[in-house]
């Protein structure tokens, strides 16, 4: 695939690159807003809501990386990783605005939300930014070893170490000394698992249909352009 309809510089319309960052940066977003919920199961908490979208974030930093390469992930990961701190500072912002008393229960829930704990900002943003960029990196250099064969290889093995990276620093940078030892052994085993299992058994088969789609739709715009 020479590229040329997917870097965006022949066609003024939304490309795939567009739309496929555009979901990354939502479902990262979407994530940050649901983690202030935690799950809990038999009477221990282990994990957060918005652990949820992460397997779809994965999947398409997978799609990024093995359509466009590691360069143009490593920008798309760059970016959310700003569009989150636009997010964390605006709704902190929001928090400071003054409300009207009729509306004062509103308030208070939007405050309950988006009053940020200052570490646990710190540990969603240094988990995101390692743990995508060590997925994306290490698909990179799968692909390259597998000379571009086993697709889920590569998926699943750049996802094992990416979930590492980000479920460790984020679970023990948040929590640690906040919550009992054995609730942040249990919550970090419990969001690795998920976080895998969901990778296996959804966000692969997903990767594999995107990449078929967006090759099959890259390969038939490129026909029409040369045909011109």
């Amino acid at each position: 695939m020479s590229g040329r309809l997917f870097d965006g510089t022949r066609e003024r319309e939304f490309t795939p690159l567009v739309v496929v960052a555009g979901l990354m940066i939502t479902a990262y977003l979407t994530a940050n807003v649901m983690a202030v919920k935690l799950v809990e199961v038999g009477g221990i908490a282990l994990f957060d809501a918005g652990t949820i979208t992460f397997p779809l974030a994965y999947m398409l930093g997978d799609v990024l990386t093995e359509i466009w390469g590691f360069r143009v992930a490593q920008k798309v990961i760059w970016l959310t990783f700003f569009c989150n701190v636009v997010l964390v500072c605006v709704t902190a912002l929001g928090v400071l605005l003054p409300s009207p008393d009729y509306l004062r229960k509103i308030a208070d829930a939007y405050a309950e939300v988006f009053t940020y704990v200052p570490r646990i900002v710190f540990a969603s943003l240094a988990a995101f930014l390692c743990g995508e960029l060590a997925n994306a990196y290490c698909m990179e250099k799968i692909k390259r070893l597998t000379r571009g064969k086993h697709l889920w290889m590569r998926t699943i093995g750049s996802s094992t170490i990416g979930y590492f990276f980000d479920t460790v620093l984020f679970v023990f940078v948040a929590f640690w000394g906040t919550i009992p030892p054995a609730d942040l052994f249990f919550m970090t085993l419990a969001q690795y698992a998920l976080k895998l299992a969901a990778e296996s058994i959804c966000g692969t088969p997903l990767v594999y249909a995107a990449i078929h789609v967006l090759k099959k739709w890259g390969a038939a715009r490129e026909a029409t352009a040369e045909r011109r």
